[in-house]
């Protein structure tokens, strides 16, 4: 177990209210087990220890979500997305009218390839819940997402406030009681973004483990 004497400090002032409890993986690296998709037809797949989403032609968002639900916590892993497509992962998300064919719904945690411009990645968006939660002018496009390459994420939830961290540097630190009032807790949720026509396009999941926080 990790002393907390070790962790970096931007970590410990970040995420004060971490404990030395270790985190425990929700994804096993070999199955599916504890995941159920909703909406979409996108494809889900493991492949090299990772989960691998495939879009599919005409198809709308698709959703990878765990079985269990989270209120405050502290989830990281990492990511690699195709050029060209958006992503994301939500957080204390539901089902609407609770039916698991009912549109996914809850603040969602931006993935995106950006080139040269830069993307939005890290920022909080409302899927179906409003349009973004991060304030207009904090929608920055920045290069801390590396394209086509392996991007750590570090998203701590914990009552209204919710924290970002890409390959360490913060990215997002948003607290809105309102905003995050009606999402107190909710699935992890793994996103494929529709795209129409286009593609295929795959982003890439692993080492995803999470930390339940009091």
């Amino acid at each position: 177990m990790k002393s907390l004497a070790l962790l970096p400090l931007a970590t410990l002032l970040l995420c004060p209210a971490i404990r030395a409890d270790e985190p425990a993986p929700i994804f096993d690296g070999k199955t599916l087990d504890g995941w159920v998709q909703y909406n979409g037809t996108a494809t889900y797949r493991v492949e090299d220890g990772a989960i691998v989403g495939k879009t599919s032609p005409g198809s709308p968002n698709s959703f990878l979500c765990t079985k269990k639900l989270y209120g405050n916590f502290e989830l990281t892993f990492e990511v690699k997305v195709d050029n060209g497509l958006n992503s994301g992962v939500q957080i204390r998300s539901n089902c609407k009218d609770g039916a698991p064919n009912g549109r996914v719904n809850g603040p969602q945690v931006e993935i995106e390839s950006g080139g040269e411009k830069g993307a939005e990645s890290g920022y909080i968006y409302g899927e179906a819940a409003g349009g973004w939660m991060t304030p207009k002018d904090d929608l920055k496009p920045h290069k801390h997402f590396k394209d086509g390459d392996w991007n750590s994420y570090r998203i701590v939830a914990q009552g209204p406030r919710i924290q970002v961290l890409i390959n360490g540097t913060q990215i997002s630190d948003l607290t809105d009681e309102a905003k995050f009032k009606s999402h107190p807790s909710g699935f992890i949720g793994l996103q494929v973004h529709g795209v129409g026509e286009k593609g295929p396009f795959e982003v890439r999941w692993r080492n995803l483990m999470l930390k339940e926080l009091k």
